[in-house]
């Protein structure tokens, strides 16, 4: 099936390169162009294409402004285009709150130099997102109710020292299609480590989750996201702000603590040893993921054979499954992410179809299994 793609950009060049890699591609038709977020929204309106590339910076309506619209109006898949900084990563991570599925950084020298494996990687993208779970009703403002968990001691941290109460969980936009039938909840367990992999449509997945657990949650929580090595500092800054548990990008030497979750480094490797402690490690240009959840779940089965509870959430292509499988193996619990509330049925499927999930279950439902296992 042709995918029909509408390519949003101020800048005629950027329009012109975006259109002449994505038509070189049988499967994908450019029905369109546009130079502000007005005109994207009118064009989405009028084309209905089944993908929306975005940039951010424009006149008139900035991208995020556009993709909120948009996910209002007519529920689209949309990939945003950002720069490399830490400014970038800001804007993008608002982008994906207001709806946007994946994005791809916008470097002009590499479209100029390296064409073909620009053009694979946005075709890739795109033909990806399209088959998405984007194509909903609308975005509900609603967010998902708080779990109902024991009240933290108002001024004592997880680290054992005065300090301010951490925030309500913040309201995220939740879709409004119904989950599929779910597991039954959990059994309660006294685990040493909550392993949580995801790729595309982590991001807001993972705010979903964590802010509903407890500032007293008492096993610690390592994150492995697939993103780019200038996005993840200001991810954990951002999931810090949000959750009542703290988060940090991950350092080498780091110790883990209950009420702490440690976000994987972009462009590197995160390994855990018996001890708690944390190693991070170069990124190994064998190896596809950097971060690469299968790594980090390997490394927690050596550590804590059965005392680990790995969750697989949405995202492309099956990493975490060999990972999950050593897990699985010395006896460690595995979730993974239903069909209907991923972005991609991509990484849980792999554990749903390796027979490797102890339970399945919805987005919303995640946070408060993992209070009712844990706590």
């Amino acid at each position: 099936m042709v995918v029909k793609v509408l390519v949003v950009d101020d800048s005629g060049f950027f329009r012109r390169r975006v259109s002449e890699i994505l038509s070189a591609d049988s499967n994908i038709q450019v029905v369109g162009t546009a130079t502000n977020g007005k005109e994207a929204i009118d064009q989405a309106l009028a084309l209905k294409p089944d993908v929306i590339t975005m940039d951010y910076e424009m006149p008139m309506m900035d991208g995020i402004t556009a993709v909120r619209h948009i996910m209002q109006r007519c529920p689209t898949p949309v990939l945003m285009f950002s720069s490399l900084t830490h400014e970038g990563a800001r804007v993008t991570l608002d982008a994906l709150d207001a709806g946007a599925v994946d994005f791809l950084p916008k470097n002009f020298e590499d479209i100029s130099r390296n064409p073909e494996k620009v053009k694979q990687l946005l075709c890739e993208k795109v033909h990806s997102i399209s088959r998405s779970n984007r194509r909903f009703s609308a975005y509900s403002a609603p967010a998902p109710q708080p779990v109902a968990a024991p009240a933290p001691a108002p001024a004592v941290s997880s680290f054992g020292s005065n300090a301010p109460a951490r925030p309500a969980p913040v309201p995220i936009p939740a879709r409004t299609q119904a989950s599929s039938p779910s597991s039954p909840a959990p059994k309660r367990k006294a685990y040493k480590l909550v392993a949580i992999g995801t790729s595309t449509g982590g991001p807001v997945a993972l705010q979903r989750v964590l802010t509903q657990l407890p500032a007293n949650f008492p096993a610690p929580i390592v994150l492995i996201q697939h993103m780019p090595a200038a996005f993840t500092k200001a991810f954990a800054e951002r999931l810090d702000k949000l959750c009542r548990i703290s988060v940090k990008e991950a350092e080498d030497g780091d110790i883990l603590r209950p009420g702490l979750a440690l976000l994987a480094p972009g462009g590197k490797q995160m390994m855990i040893d018996g001890r708690g402690t944390v190693k991070i490690l170069p990124g190994d240009e064998r190896l596809n993921y950097k971060p690469s959840v299968d790594i980090t779940f390997g490394s927690a089965a050596k550590s804590y054979g059965d005392k680990v509870l790995a969750v697989v959430l949405t995202g492309m292509g099956a990493d975490g499954r060999e990972g999950a499988r050593l897990l699985k193996q010395g006896g460690s619990a595995i979730w993974a992410q239903d069909e209907a509330s991923c972005v991609i049925y991509g990484m849980p499927m792999a554990i749903v179809k390796a027979d490797l999930a102890d339970a399945v279950y919805g987005l919303d439902e995640i946070g408060k299994h993992l209070v009712e296992a844990c706590i």
